[in-house]
């Protein structure tokens, strides 16, 4: 399965989804990261936005991939995708953050209309609700997307693709923390605070303590997230979707 998570927004969550919703979940997928030639991304292939022959290419060679398009270069990248017609047939599906504040959710309408504009199917784009603050109601946030889906039903909307706010995904820079190894975690970092006696070390083992906590809360959340997404529906008769656990 190849899965390209983009928006004509930045600031949505896309390398979140993509790192940690998505990638864990899919059995052997790479990360391809779409990013502008000044951006750094050491642990992902990273391909320029214009570079678009390539990623077609590269993409039949392999099996499974997570495709990370940074904001900068989503507009030069649909922009190829118009000129080598048929090219989002390469994408299983194309999965779509959006986050409350209504710049954002205008970008995400733009998103969709240009994606159903290529020939993407509507049952091709999953729209994640991203960043959802404790009390929030998505109905009640999410009111002019949804307003405009159910008007032109482009695509379709499950409101049990939602993640809620975590700092755990802010924790490292370059979102590289790996959620399950910090979940599996098992030192007693209450015992280690107790023996410690420099207030800088007793500080740094909360931290790893309060990181392995956001940890734990954070994947049902994922689970149920990428389970709503109903991925397994788009596999061709023959294949599996096998789900990773860790």
């Amino acid at each position: 399965m190849k899965i390209a998570v983009i928006n004509f927004s930045g600031n949505v969550g896309k390398s979140t989804i993509a790192r940690h919703l998505l990638l864990p979940r899919i059995p052997g997928a790479e990360l391809l990261s779409v990013e502008s030639l000044n951006a750094g991304n050491e642990d992902a292939q990273v391909i320029r936005g214009r570079q678009f022959g390539e990623l077609q290419e590269y993409l039949q060679t392999i099996d499974n991939a997570v495709v990370d398009i940074g904001a900068s270069n989503v507009e030069d990248l649909l922009a190829l995708m118009h000129r080598y017609r048929g090219s989002h047939e390469d994408f299983d599906a194309f999965v779509i953050p959006t986050v409350a504040p209504i710049k954002q959710q205008q970008d995400t309408i733009a998103t969709l209309v240009d994606l159903a504009g290529l020939g993407v199917p509507a049952r091709r784009m999953k729209i994640v609700f991203n960043m959802i603050e404790h009390g929030d109601e998505v109905e009640a946030v999410f009111f002019p997307l949804l307003a405009f889906l159910r008007e032109h039903q482009i695509a379709p909307m499950s409101l049990d693709c939602r993640l809620p706010f975590n700092e755990i995904y802010r924790q490292s820079p370059g979102q590289k923390v790996d959620i399950f190894k910090l979940a599996e975690d098992n030192t007693d970092y209450k015992a280690l605070i107790v023996k410690a006696t420099d207030s800088i070390d007793k500080l740094q083992l909360a931290r790893k303590l309060a990181a392995r906590r956001l940890a734990i809360g954070a994947i049902p959340l994922l689970d149920a997230c990428f389970a709503a997404l109903g991925l397994a529906e788009l596999v061709e008769p023959g294949d599996e979707l096998a789900v990773n656990a860790s």
